[in-house]
């Protein structure tokens, strides 16, 4: 028993270690790209000031040799040094066939280089200059496109840091406290009030609520006693429970959610795929057609200065900056624009991804509702403001969500001081009672009334309506009589009727997913406007449900909770409320920071506004190819006419990204 003990304390620490350093991996790529940017820039300026100068304004500070070498020096370091992944990559895939965008930018700059060694022999004119900035402006696209995209195993480190550290355990009659990797399977853990349980458990002795929303999203605290089953990382919230060890290390819920997330992870369709169809065609199109140049000017001209210039001028304006620049551009001003309005867009996948969303699944608790308890019915016997003085008197003694919402609404109705309570105690899963003077008063639900034989007469018709509302009821009752009933609900979003509502004029089908039970499920759709309700849905099944989903059309998911982080994560647009647990919030594709549905209508309309940008962009990229390439080959196009068109292009790239700040999302 030690030893697998001692082996899944090993495990532990391995899967902890294993998760850091994939974390860590994501934040040195993010810096990598920012040394090579930082490094680019620095030779960069220098290439771009000999450049202006000689070619623009026509001043020569030294002689022709000594600006070629000077390029070629300051140059090299940016094209194969913090160019050399991008140069790798590109020729990996000229040799294996198989064309992407690096292929395109790595063939341009070394070709564009080797012009400046050739020039320094005067065989043909020098671009090595523009092979420079070729890269430089390459490398400043790709650090906006990693610092864009996230870091995308922050969610797993977040998950591991919630458990419990350490743990307090009954060996004999002795109460020890150990660290979690030290519990074993049998332990009796000792739970106390606002504490956290170390691992899942079995409740053996005590009786309790426990706060679960940051497993299941559920507003409402669980009730706990004897043989009740209890999850790791749950807060025990009023009293002192004594819990079974009986799952440990990956066995335990935490560890499977953890799984679910890692496996759904890297699923969905990169936005740069679109770029990367056009140009698996485009660069071999290219290179024939660089190599057809060269063979015709050759035939026709005899001169292999002018072929080889042609050849070059071919595959230098067939590598503009902007190709580099296009997707980024757009998705850093739409990222900009959505994080005015409250959203914030963590990676550019789910720009591609929106546009072709069908459905929109929502969870309830904290996503359509506000996730806290609030009273929101009233029916008395008495005035109104005497049934709250008297429950919130009682009330103000539990620490229970729902006597925190009866407390508040008194707050709100103006009584801030409470009577004197005498001979209080809470009676599990059912209320409270004490006496206030010589009264007793007793709160709870419609059993602890028949149990007490209070009658009900008189309000049986508005206890059926709250309770088909899917309300929690709490009657008062004083010396045996009826005071009258409070109803607490987890009150829906002032914005969420609105939202639903113009998602489904828009042809959205919404979907309701939830871990609450069917007829509280069903009454918030009903109220909000949502048709389609899956209730009862365990924590570790939402993932599936949505997968299901998926086979009929793409899916988007709102949610807020640890629960929802392996659905956010399944779906092919994940938007995370951003007033909800750090872990959503990590899982999402886009973030609600404000937690308002209006944002959701808002973050579609933004993210097929910033796709139609891409697209025109990576248009405009392509097109000033389309129209200088045969200008090239009819060897028309001078290397200032090249670099000129290059500039342009890159400048009607950002300047058509930056229209998007006119528009309306």
């Amino acid at each position: 028993m030690e030893m697998k003990h001692d082996m899944q304390h090993e495990h532990n620490v391995h899967v902890k270690n294993d998760e850091q350093d994939h974390s860590s991996m994501e934040d040195e790529e993010i810096k990598d790209w920012k040394m090579k940017l930082i490094g680019s820039l620095i030779f960069a300026i220098p290439i771009l000031i000999f450049m202006v100068l000689d070619r623009i304004f026509g001043i020569t500070l030294f002689n022709e040799e000594i600006v070629i070498l000077s390029l070629l020096i300051l140059g090299f370091p940016i094209v194969f040094i913090f160019g050399f992944s991008t140069i790798k990559s590109g020729f990996r895939g000229l040799f294996s066939f198989y064309f992407n965008m690096d292929s395109l930018i790595a063939l341009g700059t070394i070709i564009a280089y080797l012009t400046g060694i050739f020039a320094l022999f005067g065989k043909v004119a020098d671009y090595s200059g523009i092979s420079a900035m070729i890269m430089a402006i390459f490398i400043i696209g790709k650090y906006i496109e990693a610092k864009a995209r996230g870091r995308a195993t922050q969610e797993i480190k977040k998950l591991l840091e919630l458990g419990a550290k350490n743990a307090r355990i009954l060996r004999g009659k002795e109460e020890l406290e150990i660290q979690i990797e030290e519990i074993k399977i049998g332990d009796i853990m000792i739970v106390k009030p606002g504490e956290k349980i170390p691992t899942d458990g079995i409740v053996v002795r005590g009786e309790s609520s426990v706060d679960e929303s940051m497993i299941t999203g559920e507003s409402m605290p669980v009730e706990k006693k004897a043989k009740n089953n209890v999850i790791g990382a749950t807060i025990n919230q009023d009293g002192i429970l004594y819990v079974k060890a009986i799952k440990i290390g990956k066995d335990t819920f935490l560890s499977h959610i953890i799984k679910l997330v890692e496996e759904a992870q890297g699923t969905k369709v990169p936005i740069q795929k679109l770029a990367d169809k056009i140009t698996s065609v485009f660069v071999p199109a290219i290179l024939v057609l660089a190599v057809l140049s060269f063979i015709g000017w050759l035939i026709i001209s005899g001169d292999l200065s002018r072929s080889i210039g042609v050849a070059v001028a071919v595959l230098v304006i067939a590598c503009p900056c902007s190709l580099g620049l296009a997707v980024p551009i757009a998705l850093t001003v739409g990222s900009g624009i959505g994080a005015k309005s409250g959203i914030l867009i963590r990676r550019g996948e789910a720009i591609q991804t929106m546009k072709e969303v069908k459905i929109i699944v929502f969870d309830k608790t904290g996503t359509i509702t506000k996730g806290k308890p609030e009273v929101t019915d009233i029916y008395s016997k008495v005035k109104e403001n005497y049934l709250l003085e008297v429950a919130s008197s009682l009330e103000n003694l539990s620490e229970h969500p729902i006597a925190r919402a009866i407390v508040k609404k008194a707050n709100e109705s103006g009584i801030k001081k409470f009577k004197e309570v005498k001979k209080f105690s809470i009676l599990r899963g059912r209320g409270i009672e004490g006496s206030i003077g010589k009264n007793k008063i007793i709160i709870g639900n419609s059993g602890l009334m028949h149990l007490n034989k209070i009658s009900l007469k008189g309000f049986e018709q508005n206890i059926n309506k709250l309770e088909s509302e899917g309300k929690t009821l709490m009657i008062a009752a004083e010396n045996g009589k009826v005071l009258g009933l409070m109803a607490v609900a987890d009150a829906l979003k002032e914005d969420s009727i609105n939202a639903i509502s113009e998602l489904n004029k828009q042809g959205y089908r919404t979907v309701m997913l939830t871990g609450d039970n069917k007829r509280t499920a069903e009454a918030i759709a009903k109220e909000v406007g949502i048709k389609e309700v899956i209730a009862n849905v365990l924590p570790e099944d939402k993932a599936k449900k949505v997968e299901e989903l998926q086979k009929r059309a793409m899916v988007a998911f709102v949610g807020d909770g640890i629960n929802d982080a392996p659905a956010l994560k399944q779906s092919n647009v994940g938007i995370a409320i951003g007033t909800g647990t750090d872990i959503a919030i990590e899982a999402g594709d886009l973030v609600l920071a404000n937690g308002s549905l209006t944002s959701v209508l808002h973050s579609i309309n933004l993210s097929k506004k910033t796709f139609r940008k891409i697209k025109q962009n990576l248009f405009w990229a392509f097109a000033y190819n389309v129209i200088a390439i045969p200008v090239a080959v009819l060897g028309l196009l001078h290397p200032i006419i090249a670099e000129a068109a290059m500039a342009l292009s890159s400048i009607t790239v950002v300047t058509n990204a930056n229209l998007l700040r006119k528009a309306k999302i």
